[in-house]
């Protein structure tokens, strides 16, 4: 992974970097999700390994935390690994995508896997409750939660095979957990690899230094301009990394957008996840000429293994387009990718970096992940607010638990 930025980082920060560095330091031995890349993938392995062909699809029933990191990582690989079990998501509490979900598959061919760190996730366990109604085996169920949650007493009375979240790895930092790993290895993805990823990006960080100093200079400008740049963009120059722009979303905006510990203001940076070469055709306009309120990340792959060319076809009217003629479209992605790196670049008032990373594998998104986590970490620390609390969105559980029992009551 290479990260290269094109703004003003000059100001000497030297104190302020090893203060943060301290804090995150201390923050590696308390927070859950910095173990994640050197723990104990071995019952993961022997689990999965012990599905059946007969199990065609896999079906995780979990919303935020408990899908996108899963979702973002499936998708980013689907497209170039033959996966042993399709895997799909119930997500949602919209009964038109529920059905439409089940009339995919075949309810008996399907093992179905429910995450909830909490154990009483509202749409989660709605979902299940429904599936549950016409799926009685619970041969066909995995329940991965929190230890002793209501959900993993339900699983021990049905006997229903149980995975453990660590306590202290919250729902968005938990793509490199049980929840991730262990539906995405029953379909074939190398999660050992994808640990190695995001091991590597951590030891560059800790160890070696080799991303320290550019992720340190990242957070600090975003942290000391975001009442200014407070609009952070991914721009991602492939299709593989749509989710894992939707994961990026709730990261970002989950984590940061808070009041500040140690004061009443509120601060955050409000994050968009875009793929380039769709959006740069139309959101690019108001990055260009809007607002000067917004940074942007380019994310872009050097090595897309695929050697699809544009034909030598010469077309009437269109013969002033001949310069596509023999490129190739990895070519002709990455050259989207750098002029309108170059455009942005050239107005000066905008905030650009460039990320790029190898290819489409398992430790590629691995260490997206993680790079991803360690500078949300980051960032949060320096804009002073609890990066793993979301007291906001509990408060729309609250409301929305207030509104069932009122329901009930009419009922």
């Amino acid at each position: 992974m290479k990260n290269k930025l094109y703004f003003d980082i000059s100001k000497n920060d030297t104190k302020t970097k090893e203060n943060l560095f301290q804090k995150i330091c201390k923050e590696n031995e308390e927070v859950g999700y910095y173990s994640l890349p050197s723990q104990d993938i071995s019952e993961i392995l022997e689990y999965a390994s012990s599905f059946d062909e007969k199990i065609e699809h896999v079906a995780v029933i979990g919303i935020g935390g408990s899908s996108l990191g899963i979702k973002a990582i499936y998708e980013f690989l689907k497209p170039t690994k033959r996966m042993k079990k399709e895997l799909i998501f119930f997500e949602s509490t919209d009964p038109i995508s529920i059905s439409h979900q089940l009339g995919q598959i075949d309810i008996e061919k399907t093992h179905f896997i429910i995450i909830s760190k909490s154990g009483t996730t509202i749409e989660t366990i709605a979902v299940f409750k429904y599936i549950l109604s016409i799926q009685q085996n619970e041969k066909n169920y995995t329940i991965i939660t929190d230890d002793d949650s209501p959900l993993s007493k339900l699983a021990d009375k049905l006997k229903i095979k149980c995975f453990f979240i660590p306590s202290n790895v919250g729902g968005r930092f938990s793509a490199l957990s049980n929840v991730g790993l262990m539906p995405l290895s029953i379909c074939g993805v190398d999660i050992k690899d994808l640990l190695n990823g995001a091991n590597r990006v951590k030891k560059s960080f800790f160890e070696d230094g080799f991303l320290q100093e550019i992720l340190m200079n990242k957070a600090l400008f975003y942290a000391r301009n975001h009442a200014k740049y407070h609009i952070n963009c991914i721009f991602a120059y492939s299709e593989t990394l749509e989710y894992f722009c939707e994961w990026y979303v709730q990261l970002w905006g989950e984590s940061l957008g808070k009041k500040q510990k140690h004061s009443a203001f509120h601060v955050g940076l409000t994050p968009v996840g875009l793929i380039g070469p769709k959006d740069q055709h139309s959101f690019l306009q108001l990055l260009t000429e809007g607002t000067r309120d917004k940074s942007a990340t380019f994310i872009k792959i050097d090595d897309f293994k695929d050697n699809l060319t544009i034909p030598a076809v010469s077309l009437p009217y269109l013969e002033s387009l001949d310069i596509l003629n023999g490129v190739a479209f990895h070519d002709l992605i990455n050259m989207q990718c750098c002029a309108t790196m170059e455009a942005l670049i050239n107005q000066n008032d905008i905030p650009i970096d460039e990320l790029s990373i190898c290819r489409v594998d398992e430790f590629s998104i691995g260490s997206l992940i993680f790079y991803y986590e360690l500078l949300t970490s980051l960032v949060g620390q320096l804009i002073d607010v609890n990066t793993y609390d979301q007291p906001g969105v509990e408060y729309g559980k609250i409301l929305l638990k207030d509104k069932l029992l009122k329901l009930k009551d009419q009922l």
